[in-house]
């Protein structure tokens, strides 16, 4: 077995093993790493195991330094679930790829490596306490799914449709305008930095079909909540989405993410995987309300310039007053500023 730099002539391979392995996710797939890099210009590490002509592990990884937050080892960045895949589960394979992965953080002089995992994956790895995820199953019949929302969140899907007669719209890359201002005002209004335009251009210019944006709008026609979603296998995953002011007195949330799952219902898909979210914030409440489990992420550290893991998390106490004060910048001001703090924010 060897130890090899990821090449382009590896990527029908690579994503051939990640779409064939039981725990390979979106993530995982060269397309990330080919968007990653166009918008933010890290410096990527992937990592193939291979016996002989067969790759039997990968790692894929990204160098992100920062002055304000470190520097960092990420496997994967601006992703909720990445990690070591290897095949059969083969310790050996992983813990070689993980060994490699240690060298480039020591050989780099990086603060740590990261390794964001859906399970533990290094016993004696410290894990931070903090994401959850929501994955829930999407069932065949429309009614069913319905039925499955808790009372609350499913009159509000209904406030939303019969009240105030809100219409959905979904598409590849025609509502990328619309979608990237309101995305913009949701996130300056939590208060924090928003990711460059190019960055959602990139993502549906790279999956194609397997990346759609769907857009709420009020009966007047105007955009109101609106979310874009990946596809992958039989999975739906809304990643990245908001609304504004308006949109959540109309109930434009529960009814967007409902118009998402019945798209995902009408068209065979069977889990429907509501993303990460930090315990404590609205979005995780909101997720559970829809009858969504949380469940913990692993993510795992090898510290090596470190004592402890980093805390680089907007519910940190000591970014309060930052984020408090992000709120009140001009918004115009955010959209230039923001992308220039995010992409070191992976």
């Amino acid at each position: 077995m060897i130890i090899h730099p990821y090449t382009p002539s590896d990527q029908i391979a690579w994503d051939e093993f990640v779409l064939n392995h039981p725990e390979g996710r979106f993530f995982h797939l060269i397309g990330w790493k080919n968007v990653i890099e166009k918008t933010f210009g890290h410096k990527s590490y992937y990592l193939l195991a291979q016996n002989g002509s067969e790759i039997v592990g990968i790692l894929p990884l990204f160098s992100v330094k920062s002055f304000l937050f470190g520097k960092s080892l990420t496997s994967i960045a601006f992703g909720t679930y990445g990690g070591v895949l290897a095949k059969n589960k083969d310790e050996e394979v992983a813990q070689s790829l993980l060994k490699e992965a240690i060298k480039i953080t020591q050989k780099e002089n990086l603060d740590y490596l990261e390794l964001r995992n859906l399970f533990r994956r290094e016993p004696n790895w410290p894990v931070k306490d903090l994401y959850y995820t929501f994955r829930g199953e999407i069932f065949p019949n429309l009614e069913d799914n319905l039925k499955a929302i808790p009372r609350k969140s499913r009159r509000m899907v209904r406030i939303g449709r019969d009240k105030y007669k809100l219409k959905s719209e979904i598409a590849k890359g025609n509502l990328l305008n619309e979608f990237y201002e309101i995305y913009a005002h949701s996130v300056h209004n939590l208060g924090s930095p928003v990711f460059p335009r190019a960055l959602f251009k990139n993502f549906l210019q790279e999956f194609n079909n397997d990346c759609k944006i769907l857009l709420v709008r009020n009966p007047e026609g105007k955009a109101i909540a609106g979310v874009m979603s990946f596809f992958y296998k039989d999975e739906v995953l809304p990643y990245y989405g908001g609304s504004l002011p308006e949109g959540k007195k109309m109930a434009a949330n529960d009814f967007m993410y409902w118009e998402l799952m019945k798209y995902g219902c009408e068209h065979g898909y069977k889990i429907f995987d509501f993303g990460r979210s930090k315990r404590g914030t609205g979005s995780f409440d909101f997720k559970k309300h829809w009858g969504f489990e949380p469940r913990p992420l692993y993510y795992q550290y090898y510290l090596h310039r470190l004592k402890e893991i980093p805390n680089i998390s907007p519910i940190n106490p000591k970014y309060q007053k930052k984020i408090e004060m992000w709120k009140k910048l001009p918004f115009a001001l955010t959209k230039i500023l923001g992308p220039m703090i995010v992409k070191y924010i992976p």
